[in-house]
């Protein structure tokens, strides 16, 4: 009979919740079953944010050594690294050669150029002007120019001058002048 009682209190207790959730709708049940998931959330969270958080007072272990920036370069220093990155004299008409093999790689028209030796007493270093007039797409000029700056990483560029004909002609002529700075061959 105890077992009827408590068939009869389940039922009960069904149909009076199933009344109730009619009686106020499902949007508020919906906002119930999301109060409760919230609570059953900041209930598991709890003990997770206070482990965290007694990790986080634990004070970092000090390091075995501390690291120390080394001294600048000095003047001296400075300079023989300068002089390190120059290009040799002896090789500026080779250097000449790969600016017109990367200008013939990048498929470029380049049938001749200027060429002008400079000599700072002063710096001790010499300079080798190289003004190149190339035909070709816009693109492949830029990327013959950074690459002629990768190859030398003792040259720069200077200038870059742009001309097109007519603004229907796919092919752009420019004008681009490299300097090289290289060591001092006098004695």
């Amino acid at each position: 009979m105890a077992r009827a009682l408590n068939n009869i209190n389940l039922a009960a207790l069904l149909l009076r919740a199933r009344i109730a959730v009619q009686r106020v709708g499902v949007p508020a049940c919906v906002a119930v079953a999301l109060c409760v998931a919230g609570v059953a959330a900041w209930a598991w969270l709890l003990p997770q944010r206070a482990a965290q958080q007694k990790v986080m007072d634990q004070p970092l272990p000090a390091p075995a050594t501390l690291v120390t920036a080394p001294p600048p370069p000095s003047a001296n220093q400075n300079l023989a690294e300068f002089y390190q990155v120059l290009g040799e004299q002896r090789y500026a008409e080779q250097q000449v050669k790969v600016l017109f093999d990367l200008a013939a790689k990048s498929s470029l028209v380049l049938n001749q150029g200027e060429y002008k030796n400079a000599y700072d007493k002063a710096s001790r270093v010499s300079t080798y002007q190289i003004i190149l007039p190339v035909k070709g797409q816009y693109q492949a000029i830029w990327q013959f120019a950074m690459q002629g700056l990768r190859e030398m990483p003792f040259a720069s560029l200077d200038e870059v001058a742009f001309r097109r004909e007519t603004i229907a002609e796919p092919a752009v002529e420019a004008r681009l002048r490299f300097t090289l700075y290289l060591k001092d061959g006098a004695p």
